[in-house]
């Protein structure tokens, strides 16, 4: 498999411009089983969960293509109403498609899903909500079965904050009879995102951006243009490459709102972050000149967990010691073992970290464990000194879009090397 040879300890300097974001894409290109007709997504990020979700799609009958930059897809074709294990099992989003296919066609076959292993992200909470609604749940074999007629309206509340949970629900209670509402609603920017594009197809969407989505059924949906929103999380992986490195980086085609909270809380370490005409200008200190600072994961707006694992990092070269609490996920520290191996100090209690600054990295053989633990041994990497190989990165593949390409392009010293062992 490949892997990316990082020779770390340069200033960066340039323009880097944000990919569509994945957790947007993927929802949105479920929500195309809800209409016929061919719905096009601009801002699509090309990586493996996209040809994933596009396989799960085509194998369901969709007509696929990639015209003009965008991603076409035409549902008129669609006849089978299973999602594989086969396909499924590398990416959890791909439960996504079970309320849009109940919605439509009154019954899904869709496996239970797979994805990065961060700890149990349990589906109950589609499954209790797709039931209030009318739904006939069965287990077989690893696979979820929902049956009905037609969905029906109904109040559902979500014991947790769930962005995929809220996405499946809201898609599915767009063609239900009736009026559902959704309490406890996940807040993040790609639930609105998908809420802004169901709009747009004709659904009666209000409460977007609140933690009570409000959805009035309608008979049918209609295909779409849309463009995706950027890629937040790929923005704050960028802001911690830039503070680590201590380099002048303008980051373009994002969204500031969108980063707030990773902006204030890195603004603490120490780096310079502005927005300025044409995106957020990010300016890291002079080598050993961050500062620690405490973080707690939440739901949006707080402090993202798919950042928790490159504050880490960052954090390791900070003077002084920074407390990560993870309240989102258990299990999402296996990045630290790594980092350990670089030179890190860091040691886990429970859900919590605590990260004693060292004066430097160095660069070692690490191993990603999964996407961000990726993202965060890349931006270890990029201020280490020496040579740091980094083995499966697929998991990276998934939700960075040709990052190697991206750093060079700023000046940093990175390649790919292929399976073959060809750079």
């Amino acid at each position: 498999m490949d892997k990316l040879l990082i020779k770390g300890g340069r200033q960066l300097s340039g323009t880097v411009e944000i990919s569509g974001a994945k957790n947007a894409a993927l929802p949105l290109m479920a929500s195309t089983i809800l209409c016929k007709g061919e719905t096009v997504l601009w801002n699509i990020p090309n990586l493996r969960d996209i040809e994933t979700m596009s396989e799960v799609l085509a194998n369901m009958g969709a007509d696929i293509s990639i015209e003009g930059g965008g991603l076409r897809i035409n549902t008129d074709t669609l006849i089978n109403k299973e999602a594989p294990y086969e396909l499924v099992k590398t990416m959890r989003a791909s439960v996504l498609t079970l309320g849009p296919m109940v919605a439509r066609f009154g019954c899904a076959k869709v496996s239970l899903p797979g994805g990065c292993a961060i700890g149990a992200r349990p589906i109950n909470l589609h499954l209790m909500g797709l039931e209030k609604m009318g739904a006939e749940i069965t287990l077989s074999q690893g696979y979820v079965v929902a049956k009905a007629k037609r969905l029906k309206g109904a109040t559902i509340y979500c014991d947790i904050s769930t962005v995929t949970g809220t996405e499946n629900l809201m898609m599915a209670a767009a063609l239900a009879k009736g009026r559902t509402v959704i309490e406890n609603a996940a807040r993040e920017p790609e639930v609105e995102d998908l809420a802004n594009a169901l709009i747009k197809m004709g659904a009666n969407i209000s409460g977007i951006g609140t933690t009570t989505i409000e959805i009035e059924g309608v008979d049918e949906l209609r295909p779409i243009e849309y463009k995706i929103i950027p890629d937040r999380i790929e923005t704050g992986t960028f802001i911690s490459i830039a503070g680590i490195t201590g380099s002048n980086i303008l980051i373009k085609n994002c969204h500031y709102g969108h980063v707030l909270a990773i902006a204030e809380k890195l603004r603490e370490t120490g780096i310079i972050i502005s927005e300025e005409q044409g995106g957020i200008r990010v300016i890291g200190p002079t080598p050993g000149a961050l500062h620690p600072t405490d973080v707690k994961t939440l739901p949006y707006p707080g402090f993202p967990t798919d950042m928790q694992a490159q504050f880490i990092a960052l954090a390791s070269l900070a003077a002084g010691t920074s407390i990560v609490k993870e309240t989102i996920f258990e299990n999402r520290y296996m990045h630290v073992a790594e980092l350990r191996r670089m030179g890190a100090n860091i040691e886990i209690e429970d859900n919590i970290a605590t990260v004693r600054g060292v004066k430097r990295l160095l660069g070692a053989p690490v191993m990603a464990t999964d996407l961000r633990a990726s993202a965060s041994l890349v931006v270890a990497a990029l201020a280490a000194e020496g040579e740091t190989l980094i083995d499966r990165i697929y998991h990276l593949d998934r939700g960075y879009e040709k990052i190697e390409d991206k750093i060079s392009a700023l000046g940093g010293n990175i390649q790919r090397i292929r399976q073959s062992g060809t750079v």
